[in-house]
């Protein structure tokens, strides 16, 4: 997945300048949040044939023409079969994904995500998911009217509704032209929330999408404000949620703005960081470095908390052992506190 990197790479602090003070194997920590994880739909044995076959069929382009068809139908238990095999074309044969946007699927596809039957509303969330795994597909999906009624499934769906919803939204927030309309459609407030809240598939995606609308300064805001800082700093302190690297990329989009630099302050998120500067693995140390980095900017208050956190023995450790940028953010870091804490200046 192609991340947003929109982190200072040239960045002036206490007068100095710094360079590549981000950390640039985002990727990494998002890798595993662009394919379609959901559980296959529950059927019958009819059924199972049928999408067996649709899954197999060489020559799909009638099939996918009377799929598409089928979707306006005015019997839900048809447009509930199209759906579904539309998914299912789409999930395991990618050529497929194009075919079935050109056919026309992708707007009767968006009326089934504002259906009030919850399984209907759930396999249209699933089958636009899968088609916008398509780059191709993405604008498309967007301009066809898709953001609002995937925002509404991520507040009133089902749980797997919302965690598709919450993927999908994802997808169509790697274009820079859907950011701001994602953030300003209400989504982010209920991202925060199924990251609080929803299972790990759940906090993945969310956190990811997170992470790229974040890079416009407007949602920043929202996020914030919507609390988001209790449940980064919650996961950054378990160890054991498997989502330390992607709470961490996260908080480090969010602190270029004062607004999160105080909320990370008033959640206890400094302690946290601390530790993971302590014990956390070398890529999960230099992230919290460069969040503490932002946070003590021109601020000799957080750098005396810091400070007080114990945290100049493990900065001084990782100035010994870790690459080259950790030591530049690490040696601009401690230099601050010293400035700005005396009462600790002969501890190092």
């Amino acid at each position: 997945m192609d991340m947003e990197r929109k982190n200072s790479a040239n960045f002036t602090y206490m007068g100095r300048s710094i360079s590549e003070l981000s950390v640039n194997d985002d990727s990494l920590a998002f890798s595993d949040c662009n394919s379609d994880k959901s559980g296959e739909f529950p059927a019958s044995a009819s059924q199972s044939r049928r999408l067996l076959l649709s899954c197999a069929a060489d020559n799909s382009d009638d099939l996918i023409r009377q799929l598409v068809s089928d979707l306006e139908s005015c019997s839900i238990d048809e447009q509930k079969q199209a759906a579904m095999e539309i998914r299912l074309l789409a999930k395991n044969k990618p050529e497929n994904r194009l075919k079935i946007a050109k056919a026309g699927a992708i707007k009767p596809l968006i009326s089934l995500i504002s259906s009030s039957d919850s399984q209907l509303q759930e396999y249209g969330v699933t089958a636009i998911l899968n088609l916008s795994l398509c780059d191709e597909n993405k604008g498309l999906i967007a301009s066809s009217g898709a953001i609002k009624p995937l925002v509404r499934a991520l507040k009133t769906g089902t749980s797997t509704a919302k965690e598709n919803a919450a993927c999908a939204l994802l997808r169509l927030s790697q274009m820079e032209e859907n950011k701001v309309a994602i953030g300003r459609s209400g989504a982010i407030p209920l991202l925060v929330c199924l990251l609080e809240t929803g299972g790990f598939r759940g906090k993945k995606d969310s956190a990811t999408a997170l992470y790229l609308l974040c890079s416009v300064k407007e949602n920043k805001i929202r996020a914030v404000q919507a609390g988001i800082m209790k449940p980064l700093v919650e996961l950054m302190a378990d160890f054991e949620s498997n989502m330390v690297d992607k709470s961490a990329f996260v908080l480090s989009m969010l602190v270029t703005v004062p607004e999160a630099k105080t909320a990370v302050v008033e959640e206890a998120g400094i302690p946290v960081l601390v530790e993971i500067v302590e014990v956390g693995s070398q890529r999960q140390k230099e992230i919290a470095v460069s969040i503490l980095l932002q946070i003590c900017e021109d601020n000799m208050v957080y750098c005396s908390m810091v400070a007080r956190e114990g945290a100049i023995p493990p900065l001084v450790a990782l100035s010994q052992s870790g690459t080259n940028r950790a030591k530049q953010k690490v040696s601009v870091i401690v230099k601050s506190m010293s400035a700005g804490a005396t009462d600790v200046a002969g501890s190092f």
